[in-house]
């Protein structure tokens, strides 16, 4: 196993930082055990959610349930973990594009082998992190002083990637029977990287968001992005050590790709953006989707939205989707703090075949009140609000993944400083607001896209042009890119222009 994490593309850890690291991988070994010469068997089993509309199946890790019959020329891997629903997102993306284009997807979720250390390690992390989140929304203090200096900064630093590079050493044992000539494309940088220390071949790194961040760095694979602003600084490492000039990420170690979206929403972007200006036209009430990340968090945020919302809805000038993912206590007290909304609303709960016949019927027909959602099932859960992209208006979110999806946007408050950066880069493009850092800004964009035209069509016009441009297109380039890698011809059509 190569140690990746004395240097990172020819710039030195100091040995204080490499230190550091060390102990960082000692103290989960410690606490959570070192699995990394045992040999689990890797078994196939259909995706209960996913495998019907988009060909994905589950690789379990070991379970003795399930086939190992890898398709070793079409089959590429996704690999993820669950840290809020961002980067389930962006694998469900990579497997809907990898679909679309006749190859095999796998899904392998690093944070689901509860018996294995990998996971004992990662599932520690997303409980500090999904704490944090949540904290970051009730207490501004803590907000200020820690919650966003990490994720801005602290996040950004070179030595943070020599840590998480030790860490990843623990979770290689899951790949010990994955075979190893399959293209990966990890949409978080730890499968990226313990696929790396297992001796995957072809590894690609989807690198999220729009701010660039040594968290996200995992050397010896191809690093994707979505935005040409990130290209740039991840070029030269920018930052990642205060104002040193770095050695830069060889040309061949990145490429710009366009945004991660799923094939359903790009190949039906034309019909549903005509669909919305006509709407708009007609007088029919405005469709705005509301969806909780995956930490939880905003609740009281979404309150006041909601409130705001309410008299255009009981006007007809308005209707809302709520997805409160696999949190039903939210959807519980959002009832018990905005008077009238329980009375208004219609609750598709953990029926998911009546979820995507009703995401089916809004496509098409008319849609009126308020319609909220959830589902116990991870997947279930993140990829509703996919579904529901389609027929909605406007997409309320905050400027984390969702920013870069092809659907008029509204930006909340954003949950750590990075995601900033998401609403600045479709803002650029115009098919997002600006970031509305408080609740009377909110209500003022939510008055603005009700009571007008302007703002709106200027969005759909904006997503049309991008479209047009290939901006949407990046899925699509990162499973050609990966599988590319195994064919040999690495680029395989892509540019960095």
């Amino acid at each position: 196993m190569e140690d990746r994490a004395r240097r990172i593309f020819g710039n030195e850890i100091s040995p204080k930082e490499y230190e550091k690291a060390l102990r960082s991988k000692a103290k989960y070994a410690r606490k959570y055990g070192d699995d990394t010469a045992a040999n689990y068997p890797a078994k196939l089993v259909d995706n209960a959610c996913l495998y019907a509309p988009l060909g994905v199946r589950d690789i379990r890790v070991a379970e003795g349930t399930g086939d190992g019959a890898f398709d070793r020329e079409k089959g590429v891997i996704v690999g993820n973990i669950r840290m809020g629903f961002g980067h389930y997102r962006i694998s469900i993306a990579m497997a809907s594009a990898a679909h679309a284009l006749g190859y095999t997807p796998y899904w392998m979720d690093l944070n689901s082998y509860p018996e294995t250390t990998c996971t004992k390690v990662i599932g520690a992390q997303n409980e500090l992190y999904s704490l944090g989140s949540r904290l970051s929304q009730r207490f501004w203090l803590f907000n200020k002083l820690v919650w966003e200096p990490v994720n801005y900064e602290g996040f950004r630093k070179l030595s943070y990637n020599a840590s998480d590079q030790k860490n990843a050493e623990l979770m290689a044992a899951v790949f010990a029977n994955v075979p190893k000539d399959i293209p990966l494309i990890g949409t978080h940088v730890w499968p990226a990287q313990a696929a790396l220390h297992a001796g995957m071949k072809y590894v690609v790194n989807a690198i999220p968001d729009n701010w660039p961040m040594a968290l996200h760095l995992a050397e010896g694979s191809v690093h994707t992005i979505q935005t040409h602003q990130s290209y740039m600084g991840y070029r030269i490492l920018n930052g990642m050590r205060g104002k040193e000039v770095l050695r830069p990420m060889p040309a061949d170690s990145l490429v710009y790709t366009g945004h991660y979206v799923d094939h359903e929403l790009v190949a039906n972007l034309e019909k549903d953006c005509a669909a919305r200006l006509a709407r708009k036209r007609n007088g029919e009430p405005l469709r705005f989707l509301l969806t909780i990340g995956g930490a939880g968090a905003q609740r009281e945020l979404f309150a006041a939205v909601i409130s705001h919302l309410l008299p255009a809805v009981r006007a007809g000038r308005a209707a809302l989707y709520v997805n409160v993912g696999d949190y039903r206590k939210v959807w519980d007290e959002l009832t018990q703090t905005v008077d009238g909304l329980a009375a208004l609303s219609a609750e598709h709960f953990d029926d998911w075949a009546e979820t995507t016949r009703f995401a089916a019927d809004a496509a098409e027909g008319k849609v009126e009140g308020v319609h909220a959602f959830y589902h116990h099932d991870i997947f279930e859960a993140v990829y509703c609000t996919n579904l529901l992209m389609r027929s909605c208006d406007v997409l309320a979110t905050k400027p984390s993944e969702l920013a870069f999806y092809p659907v008029p946007k509204l930006f909340l408050k954003r949950i750590g400083g990075h995601e900033r950066w998401g609403a600045i880069h479709s803002a650029e493009l115009g098919d997002g607001t600006l970031e509305c850092e408080d609740i009377p800004h909110t209500l003022q964009m939510l008055d603005l896209l009700l009571d007008e035209e302007t703002l709106f069509a200027g969005m759909v016009q904006s997503i049309l042009t991008n479209k047009a441009a290939g901006v949407y297109d990046g899925a699509y380039n990162v499973v050609k890119l990966a599988m590319g890698l195994k064919n040999g011809d690495k680029k395989d059509n892509l540019s960095n222009k």
